[in-house]
């Protein structure tokens, strides 16, 4: 007599039922095939019967396979959470590098694509009252707009007869000055106006110390050139923050002026374009004279290097020698480094809004380096510094010793230079007075609060 049983199972895939079967040796035959409610019926051949319905085996193995699914469901579970998790830091990680390494230019192909739209920004006519101006140290780069700007440094290259004498293409170098500011960031202090200001200083110098008289003009285009791209694609964030951070660029540059370094490249990033070539009449050699001396000078700005630079050039004051190649250069260092820091060489009114901004530079860097638990220098911290400590050392110890170093070789800078520089040392050194006094003025009357406060919770007793 043959002997058919039937199996009702819930909550149970038809192909894993079937698996279970099998591995008993059964020969399954499903009633339903197309069926995946919970309730599924199987026949069972008896010629198997002995092997497929040990009842106890098989809940064990059920069990088992149940047991098994519900772990690798609980493990996917867990996978879940730990690739959302992982998600979440890779959004932080990604948002950190933003914030330290948006100093890529390499990133931002847009900047560097120069604009094709001649004349890209109005041809300005300069009054002659702006034209002997320019050729001031006395004057205001914050009435300028940007275009107006451009216009200025446009002028100074046709003016020293750069263009001229290098055949360079006016419309190029047009294309160059826009994509020069288009390279700057919107820093309080490291911006386009910044690059402008040091440009014209070094104008100023060029007109006031006679240098085409004294240097080549390939020494006046490099200084020039050097001076509008010293500071390009500047974070806002100094060589120390760089270092101390690991950024990408500190790491690039192996921690060596790595801020100059970027500034360096990306002016020739930008001079790669043809649109952009202002040096493209130049032969090789030329060429790389041109692009040697810019280094060199962009390179001499980092503070870092301050006393060396002035160390080496105080050594050779005394007899200098513009034919020899090594004097010729460690002149040029200085003069760009002069013209770097040389607000306090204007008038005060122009001044002034200088060192705001570069207190609100500072502060934005301290309250990084906080947040980072990285070392915060005291000058940049604003809860320590002040206008006039800000500038009183800094114009003390190393902007007038520069410049009077300076003076030895050029004494018709004194009067326009230096002594503006020793007039805003003595103003600053009153106002610190009068700080001083504010602040013992001020302790003395929290004392005396104090005192009184005392004296009448005695008298209510």
């Amino acid at each position: 007599c043959r002997v058919e049983k039937k199996i009702f199972l819930n909550f149970y895939k038809l192909c894993e039922t079937t698996d279970v079967y099998c591995c008993h040796g059964g020969k399954v035959s499903v009633t339903d095939p197309y069926s995946f409610s919970t309730h599924l019926f199987f026949s069972v051949s008896p010629i198997c019967v002995c092997r497929a319905f040990k009842i106890n085996e098989l809940k064990t193995e059920v069990t088992n396979r149940l047991a098994m699914l519900e772990k690798r469901v609980e493990l996917e579970g867990m996978k879940v959470v730990e690739i959302e998790k992982c998600r979440n830091d890779i959004k932080k990680l990604r948002q950190e590098m933003a914030s330290r390494n948006n100093s890529n230019f390499l990133e931002d192909n847009k900047k560097l694509t120069p604009r094709r739209d001649v004349p890209s920004y109005p041809k300005y006519h300069l009054s002659k009252e702006t034209v002997e101006a320019l050729r001031l140290p006395t004057f205001d780069a914050w009435q300028w707009e940007p275009n107006e700007m451009l216009s200025c440094l446009e002028h100074m290259y046709h003016d020293l007869g750069l263009v001229k004498d290098f055949s360079i293409n006016p419309i190029t170098l047009k294309r160059w000055l826009l994509c020069i500011h288009d390279n700057y960031k919107n820093n309080p202090f490291h911006n386009f106006r910044h690059c402008f200001c040091v440009t014209q200083m070094m104008y100023s110098m060029i007109c006031l110390c006679n240098l085409q008289e004294k240097f080549t003009q390939v020494d006046v285009l490099i200084l020039m050139t050097a001076a509008v791209c010293h500071d390009l694609d500047h974070p806002g964030f100094n060589n120390t923050y760089q270092i101390n951070a690991r950024t990408e660029l500190s790491v690039r540059y192996n921690d060596i002026s790595p801020l100059e370094n970027h500034h360096c490249a990306v002016a020739f990033q930008i001079l790669s374009q043809p649109d952009c070539n202002i040096f493209s009449n130049f032969d090789p050699e030329a060429f790389k004279q041109i692009r040697q001396g810019t280094i060199t000078l962009i390179l001499a700005t980092d503070m870092a290097r301050h006393g060396e630079i002035l160390d080496s050039f105080k050594q050779k004051v005394d007899s200098f020698d513009y034919a020899d190649e090594e004097h010729a250069t460690c002149l040029k260092m200085v003069l760009i480094k002069c013209c770097d820091i040389s607000n306090e060489v204007r008038p005060m009114e122009v001044a002034e809004p200088w060192v705001d901004c570069l207190l609100e530079e500072y502060f934005m860097q301290s309250d990084r380096e906080k947040a980072e638990g990285l070392p915060v220098a005291p000058f940049m911290d604003r809860e320590k510094v002040t206008k006039p400590t800000a500038q009183i050392g800094f114009i003390k110890f190393v902007l007038i010793p520069m410049f009077e170093t300076v003076m030895k070789l050029f004494p018709q800078i004194e009067e326009a230079m230096v002594q503006p520089l020793r007039e805003s040392r003595d103003r600053y050194e009153e106002l610190k007075q009068i700080d001083d006094a504010m602040n013992e003025v001020g302790g003395f009357l929290e004392v005396c609060g104090c005192i009184d406060f005392v004296l009448g919770a005695d008298c209510d007793q």
